[in-house]
Parts: C-alpha cells; sequence; structure tokens
C-alpha cells in the first residue's frame, strides 16, 4: 500500500467532537485509537488537511506514516509501558 499522501494528526480528546469523520479515514469516534492515558488520539487523511481539522487548538504538527508508526510504538500509546 502506498502512504506518499496520507497524513495523520494527533489531537487532544476533549476536541473530539469538532471532527468531521466524513472528512477523515476514520468512521467515527468509537474508530479511533486512543494514547493509554486516553487524553490523545489521532486521525488519518489523504492530501490536504480538512477544515475540521484546520480548527483544532490541540493538533499536532502533520505527520507521516513512518512518523506515525514511529510515534504508537512509545509508552504513549502501548500499554506495554516501555518504547517499542
Amino acid at each position: 500500500m502506498h502512504f506518499e499522501d496520507r497524513h495523520y494528526v494527533i489531537f487532544d480528546v476533549s476536541e473530539l467532537s469538532d471532527i468531521d469523520f466524513s472528512e477523515v479515514l476514520e468512521s467515527s469516534a468509537e474508530a479511533l485509537r486512543f494514547s493509554v492515558d486516553r487524553t490523545k488520539s489521532f486521525v488519518k487523511y489523504d492530501g490536504q488537511m480538512p477544515s475540521s481539522l484546520l480548527s483544532l487548538s490541540t493538533k499536532s504538527i502533520e505527520y507521516t506514516h513512518e512518523q506515525i508508526m514511529d510515534i504508537l510504538m512509545t509508552s504513549e500509546w502501548n500499554d506495554s509501558g516501555e518504547d517499542l
């Protein structure tokens, strides 16, 4: 699978209700992955950043597929308690 145009943004779950799921590749809040402490999540999209993400005050920078995979291997995102 090719991920050249795929982008990822991490955000605080306090802004979850501001996500327009028709603009991202996840179907709903129930489909999201959360940080171990459940305070953060992320969405993925192809192309330009969707407008509902642009307005988030807690959004991260845009990450590539490789970058987000590295982030998800950290103890903040996996519950093994250590970086993989």
